[in-house]
């Protein structure tokens, strides 16, 4: 069932069902996270790195620092888990930051064995969400242009303003749509 999205910013830790039944929390980012974030990059498959970075390189400490620790204002950062046996998990995380063209930049990864299941639209309708709720209107990504399923949810969720390809890279410029809705409910909820 198609249902709006809760605010996840509004509750600080806002638990999401997704299609396959599973209870995620989608929250805001915090500085403790820097070990989870590096651990779920490293548990990537090769071609999810390489959509995600544009190579097969890993996330370095000093870069999951900078993820972790944002300024809630011009970078913003949410992140999704899971709770396993030891500590919650990271599956999915979803970041903006300020970029060369006066717009705010995307990043979204979600963790393979997530993908598919509405993750990926949740972390974006949010962080777009996140960014209007701070005066950030309008966004860009840059996206393999291979990268068909980062090209599709962008274009369903979003209102692009600019495409342009390049080196096989398609660079897009886009804006939240107002009537962006998709599949994933609140715990608890039908």
């Amino acid at each position: 069932m198609a249902v709006e999205i809760p605010r996840v910013l509004t509750d600080p830790e806002q638990g999401v069902t997704l299609r396959n039944g599973a209870s995620v929390r989608v929250r805001t980012i915090r500085p403790d996270d820097e070990p989870r974030l590096i651990a779920l990059c490293r548990r990537l498959s090769p071609r999810t790195v390489y959509e995600r970075f544009f190579s097969f390189r890993r996330l370095l400490p000093e870069e999951a620092h900078a993820l972790a620790n944002i300024d809630d204002r011009r970078r913003m950062a949410l992140v999704a888990e899971v709770d396993d046996a030891q500590e919650p998990e990271l599956i999915g995380a979803a970041r903006y930051g300020p970029s060369d063209v006066g717009t705010a930049d995307i990043g979204l990864v979600v963790a393979d064995g997530w993908q598919g299941l509405g993750l990926g639209s949740l972390l974006l309708e949010e962080i777009l969400r996140a960014g209007e709720q701070r005066g950030i209107y309008e966004f860009s990504a840059d996206v393999l242009t291979e990268n068909r399923r980062a090209l599709r949810l962008l274009s369903r969720h979003t209102a692009i303003t600019r495409r342009t390809v390049a080196s096989g890279v398609t660079s897009v410029v886009f804006r939240r749509r107002a009537d962006s809705v998709f599949e994933a409910t609140r715990d608890g909820g039908s």
